[in-house]
């Protein structure tokens, strides 16, 4: 019995030597062939949704009225009803003659109804998954999801925001709703980008190369909001953000369910308090995914000891990610202010510098911080000895969660 025992625990001591090497190499050689993505200031309107039903609403009413193209990519779309009467919207559209391309991420999206798929393909719905592992790292391009949340309409309207496609976005899960989260509408010169960035994505799952197609590059008109977007895939943007910190002089405002940055953001939040920004961080006081909570208390607990100030969102769960610097450039999109955003997803942020529109959303940031409980340092230091034990657990795969 003993023997086994041994063997049993060299087999898992081997199993996470393994996983940890291919993880480390596999970052390595991805990171040093990463190149970097950038598009330019574009003047656009854009229109925030907070409330799944209204957005989803916003967004059928917008895909009903598609007359040439749908081009969709979700991190997740679920298994469930509310999905597939989205997956049965895109169908009716393929029928009217529209041509329909949706995206998923193979780990994401997993659970969706691979039969409505058969039939969706067999109306010429064209359908991908992306990020699917590979060899020869086989365990860190698992950890590689294409994050993004980015639908283009007829080549003029588009969607990016923190909402995928499931029943608990729209307020039908009894233990996350309400479902609190941003999502932008937008037209104007910026949807050209958007749906670069879209048509880049399904050749790399395709091998279909589609970019230079005029006919998804209608002429847009210039709107009133000055914004760019930012493409990430598991490098810059760690240094986007650190550039955003050391710019800002007065406030920071800071949105995220998952709050697990990098030593360098961290030290760069507490040099900015320390030259006197005033700070707030809003993160969700439940937990939708195992350990990120306890994971956040350590750095929440540095940054609290040098001025910030933390809140927890109680009313539903809290999924929105912005972060807004001094009233002069808001830090929206698909992206958490966590190393998994930072080093591994596909990520898609879009930056904001419409002095009317940053009001707005410091209103909405401000209405959010009014339905949380503001943490004392005390909360964070006096924790059971379970919660201490699932901060070691984190702390171990911080990169990962």
């Amino acid at each position: 019995m003993l023997t086994w025992l041994w063997i049993f625990i060299f087999f898992i001591v081997f199993i996470i030597a393994l996983c940890t090497a291919d993880y480390y190499y596999g970052k390595k050689k991805y990171q040093q062939q990463c190149k970097k993505r950038e598009y330019p200031e574009r003047l656009g309107d854009i229109h925030l949704e907070t409330r799944g039903k209204d957005l989803f609403s916003l967004f059928f009413s917008d895909i009903k009225k598609a007359s040439s193209s749908i081009h969709v990519l979700f991190y997740i779309v679920k298994g469930d009803d509310f999905s597939q009467d989205f997956l049965k919207l895109l169908e009716q559209k393929a029928r009217e003659g529209v041509k329909v391309r949706l995206l998923m991420d193979w780990m994401g999206s997993y659970s969706v109804s691979k039969s409505l798929i058969k039939d969706l393909k067999k109306l010429d719905v064209d359908i991908a998954f992306c990020n699917r592992p590979r060899f020869p790292f086989l365990f860190f391009s698992l950890q590689q999801r294409n994050h993004r949340k980015c639908s283009v309409i007829d080549g003029r309207v588009g969607y990016v925001g923190g909402y995928n496609v499931g029943k608990e976005y729209i307020d039908n899960d009894p233990v996350l709703s309400p479902w609190r989260d941003y999502c932008f509408r937008y037209t104007g010169e910026g949807v050209a980008d958007l749906q670069k960035e879209f048509l880049l994505n399904w050749k790399r799952a395709t091998g279909e190369s589609i970019e230079e197609d005029t006919i998804y590059f209608p002429t847009l008109q210039e709107g009133l909001m000055k914004h760019r977007f930012f493409p990430t895939e598991g490098r810059f943007l760690e240094e986007e953000l650190c550039k955003l910190i050391d710019y800002a002089e007065h406030n920071i405002y800071i949105g995220t369910p998952y709050f697990i940055p990098s030593i360098k953001v961290l030290n760069r939040l507490i040099a900015a308090l320390k030259r006197g920004v005033k700070m707030k961080i809003l993160v969700p006081k439940k937990a939708d995914h195992s350990l990120v909570k306890e994971a956040s208390f350590p750095y929440l607990r540095k940054l609290m000891m040098n001025g910030a100030f933390v809140y927890q969102y109680l009313n539903g769960f809290y999924h929105a990610k912005v972060m807004v610097i001094d009233q002069t450039v808001c830090q929206v999109g698909t992206a958490n202010f966590d190393r998994r955003s930072l080093f591994l997803n596909h990520e898609l942020t879009c930056y904001i510098y419409s002095q009317d529109f940053i009001e707005r959303m410091t209103k909405v940031v401000e209405k959010d911080l009014l339905d949380s409980h503001q943490v004392s340092l005390e909360e964070l230091q006096n924790t059971s000895l379970l919660t201490k034990g699932k901060e070691t657990i984190a702390k171990a795969i911080a990169d990962i969660l």
